[in-house]
C-alpha cells in the first residue's frame, strides 16, 4: 500500500480535509457509482439523492462546512480543482433549485435542508467519520446506497474498502515488495535498516519509490514543484488578508499585523532574539486562517495541521544559512515519507485520535524535513521526528464552536516551533536516543483508542465547552 507525497500533500480547499474535502470526495465517489454502478434490481434511473453524516461529521460538521462540502460533491466539484470564490454562488443556486447537474447523470433532486441530516445519535462502526449516500428512482425506489468513511487527511474508503484493508506493517511491506518498490519500508526501524543497507538517505529512497510511482524523476519534480508553489501561494494570501474570519466566534485574523511588524523591525536591531519564533508562528497563522476561511490549502497532512510544514520550509528557505533547492526537495521527500509511516501505523484523523494525529504527525514531518535539509544523518532524522510526536502525545482535538480556528491556528504555529527544535536538538546529537519513532507511533495510536471521545474533534470537550459564549 504505496502512499505517495501527492497523497500526503495535496491541495484541496479549507476548512477542513476529513471534514470538507473528505466529504466532497465521497460525494463524487457516489456520482462514479451512480454512472458505472449496479443498482438495486428493479430501479429505474436515479432522480433524487440524500446522505447522512454520523458521529464527528455530525457534531462538527456545520463548522467545519461538511453540508457544503457534500453538496458540492453532489455537483461533480473536485477539492483541488474548486475556485474557492465561486462556492457561495453554487451552494445557492442549488439550495434555492433544489436540484444538482452532475456531468453524466439526469437532474437529480437533492434539497440541502431535507435531503442532508445530521445524525447525532448513530456513529456508524468502521469510524467516527461515516456517511451514507443514497440514490432513488423517480417512484421513490432505492437505487443505489453506499457508506463512506473520511478517515484522515482527504483520504475516503467505502465500508468494504475499510474491512479489506491490513495496514500491519508485514502487509504493507509484503504489498511494496510485490509492487517493485526499491525501498519497501513499512516503519521507521525499516527505513533506518534500508538506508543503511544502501548507503541511501531517506529523501533518496523515498525519490526511488516516487520515480517508480510516478514514471519519471522529471514527474516527481514537476509535481512536487507544483505543491509548493501553492504552499507558498497560501502563506502569501494569508499574509495579505485581514478581516474578520467567517463563523459566529468573530476571529479576527492576525497574520498580516504581525507580518507586518516583522518586516518593520528587520535591521533595526530592535527585536528580541526570540522573535525568529514570530516568523514561524506567522507563516503558520496565515495558512491556517486562509483553511478557515475556506481557501486553497495543501494537506499536510491534514487542513486542521496545514501551516506547519509550509511554515518550517518557508523558514528553511529564507531563513537557514545555507539553504538551496535539493534542501527543499530533501525536506519534502522526507516529510512524506514520516508522514506515510504515521498514517499507516496510527492515524492523521483527529476525530479518530486527537489532534496529536494532527499537528502532532505534522510537527514530526516538519522536523524530520527540516532535520534533512540541513544535512542530518537518517539516525538523526529519525530522533528529530520521535522529539516532534513524543512531545504532542495526548495533545486533544477540542475546536471552539466546531471551527477550525481556536485553538488550531495558534496551535500550528507553535508546532512548527517545536518541529525547529526538535531538529535542532536532533542536529546537536549522533541519532542515538532511547525512545525509537516506530514505539512512538504506536503510542499515539494507543492513547488515541483510549482518549474519551469528547476529546476527539466533537466540540463536547475541553476548551470547545469551556469557552463562555461558546
Amino acid at each position: 500500500m504505496f502512499l505517495s507525497i501527492f497523497e500526503i500533500f495535496k491541495v484541496g480547499i479549507g476548512p477542513s480535509s476529513s471534514h470538507t474535502m473528505g466529504p466532497m470526495v465521497a460525494g463524487g465517489r457516489f456520482l462514479e457509482t451512480l454512472r458505472t454502478g449496479v443498482s438495486i434490481p428493479g430501479a429505474g434511473p436515479p432522480a433524487a439523492v440524500t446522505c447522512s453524516l454520523h458521529g464527528s461529521l455530525a457534531w462538527t460538521g456545520k463548522g467545519h462546512a461538511t453540508d457544503r462540502a457534500v453538496l458540492l460533491g453532489l455537483c461533480g466539484l473536485e477539492p483541488a480543482t474548486i475556485d474557492p470564490d465561486a462556492i457561495a454562488d453554487i451552494e445557492a443556486g442549488v439550495h434555492k433549485r433544489c436540484v444538482v447537474t452532475p456531468e453524466g447523470l439526469p437532474p437529480l433532486r437533492f434539497d440541502p435542508s431535507a435531503d442532508l441530516t445530521f445524525d447525532f445519535d448513530v456513529v456508524l462502526p468502521g469510524h467516527t467519520n461515516g456517511m451514507v449516500f443514497s440514490a432513488f428512482d423517480g417512484n421513490g425506489q432505492l437505487r443505489n446506497k453506499e457508506t463512506y468513511y473520511s478517515v484522515g487527511g482527504g483520504f475516503v474508503v467505502t465500508e468494504d474498502e475499510l474491512a479489506a484493508q491490513d495496514t500491519s506493517p508485514k502487509a504493507v511491506r509484503s504489498e511494496l515488495t510485490d509492487a517493485g518498490f526499491p525501498y519497501p519500508f513499512a516503519t521507521a526501524a525499516d527505513m533506518l535498516v534500508m538506508g543503511e543497507a544502501a548507503g541511501k538517505t531517506i529523501a533518496a529512497m523515498k525519490l526511488a519509490n516516487e520515480t517508480l510511482a510516478s514514471g519519471s524523476r522529471e514527474t516527481v519534480g514537476q509535481n512536487l514543484d507544483t505543491i509548493i508553489a501553492a504552499m507558498d501561494d497560501c502563506i502569501d494570501r494569508g499574509l495579505a488578508q485581514g478581516g474578520e474570519l467567517p463563523g459566529k466566534l468573530k476571529v479576527k485574523r492576525r497574520a498580516k499585523a504581525i507580518h507586518e511588524v516583522l518586516i518593520a523591525e528587520r535591521g533595526i536591531n530592535i527585536a528580541q532574539p526570540h522573535a525568529i519564533n514570530d516568523w514561524l508562528i506567522v507563516y503558520a497563522m496565515a495558512v491556517n486562517e486562509e483553511n478557515a476561511a475556506g481557501g486553497r490549502v495543501v494537506t499536510s497532512p491534514t487542513n486542521g495541521a496545514a501551516g506547519v510544514v509550509p511554515s518550517v520550509l518557508r523558514y528553511y528557505r529564507e531563513h537557514c544559512i545555507g539553504a538551496n533547492a535539493n534542501g527543499v526537495q530533501d525536506f519534502m521527500l522526507t516529510a512524506a515519507a514520516v508522514g506515510g509511516i504515521i498514517k499507516h501505523n496510527a492515524s492523521i484523523s483527529g476525530a479518530e485520535v486527537g489532534c496529536q494525529g494532527e499537528v502532532g504527525s505534522a510537527a514530526a514531518m516538519a522536523a524530520a524535513g527540516l532535520c534533512a535539509a540541513l544535512g542530518g544523518t537518517n539516525a538523526q532524522i529519525e530522533n528529530a521526528a520521535e522529539i516532534a510526536l513524543e512531545h504532542h502525545l495526548g495533545m486533544t482535538c477540542d475546536p471552539v464552536g466546531g471551527l477550525v480556528q481556536i485553538p488550531c491556528i495558534e496551535r500550528n504555529g507553535l508546532g512548527a516551533i517545536k518541529a525547529v527544535s526538535a531538529a535542532s536538538l536532533a542536529l546537536r546529537g549522533d541519532g542515538t536516543h532511547v525512545v525509537p519513532l516506530d514505539a512512538c507511533i504506536e503510542t499515539l495510536r494507543q492513547t488515541g483508542r483510549d482518549m474519551n471521545e469528547k476529546y476527539k474533534e466533537t466540540s463536547r470537550g475541553g476548551l470547545a465547552v469551556n469557552l463562555p459564549g461558546c
